[in-house]
């Protein structure tokens, strides 16, 4: 062998080594997120009821107190929502994160959408999971809330869980059609999910 071919084949040789010697003493890598179990989309209700204390929110007096039971396919909704105009719309919804700690809401985040639908009217056609119908005030600034929110469970941990996220109200109507949140504006009022028993 000459000695040109000699000390380049020792060069292979030791790169063959270094890498090798690289491999072996890799940690073993941790499981990819293709290979860890899934949450599954939807799940079983798991509380028997919930709690959200909605408290004031951009400068309004907007507050009330809602009730969460699980229900066939859904979560039923019941409370009452006070500090508005008489007679007056407002948008509300489950946001994806349960954190009202902005003077504004915006820390709740968006709407809580974990089918990556397009914003809608819920029940009619594609929408958000935490996409509801308008609340609607009273004479004296009220509205009564007595809704199902369909397709949502209530503790469990799956991905249509609204366990420990947020409602809010905002300061006008939805209009179902805007995206990515109906054009309903500042967000008046928030409150945690949070599960009682």
């Amino acid at each position: 062998m000459q000695p040109h071919a000699h000390r380049h084949s020792s060069i292979l040789t030791a790169a063959l080594v270094v890498a090798l010697a690289g491999c072996a003493s890799t940690a073993p890598m941790a499981k990819s997120a293709a290979t860890m179990p899934a949450k599954p989309m939807t799940g079983v209700s798991t509380a028997h009821v919930a709690e959200a204390s909605l408290a004031s929110a951009s400068g309004s007096i907007v507050s009330g107190k809602l009730t969460l039971v699980p229900m066939q396919g859904g979560v039923h909704v019941t409370g009452e929502i006070g500090g508005f105009g008489p007679g007056t719309s407002h948008g509300f919804h489950i946001h994806e994160k349960g954190d009202c700690s902005a003077a504004d809401a915006s820390s709740a985040g968006g709407h809580f959408n974990p089918a990556g639908q397009p914003h809608g009217r819920a029940e009619q056609g594609a929408h958000h999971a935490g996409d509801t119908d308008n609340l609607v005030a009273n004479a004296k600034g009220v509205a009564k809330v007595d809704t199902h929110i369909m397709g949502v469970s209530l503790g469990g941990g799956a991905g249509n869980d609204i366990a420990g996220r947020a409602f809010v109200v905002h300061a006008a109507p939805d209009d179902y059609t805007s995206q990515p949140a109906g054009n309903a504006g500042a967000r008046l009022a928030c409150g945690v999910i949070r599960v009682i028993r």
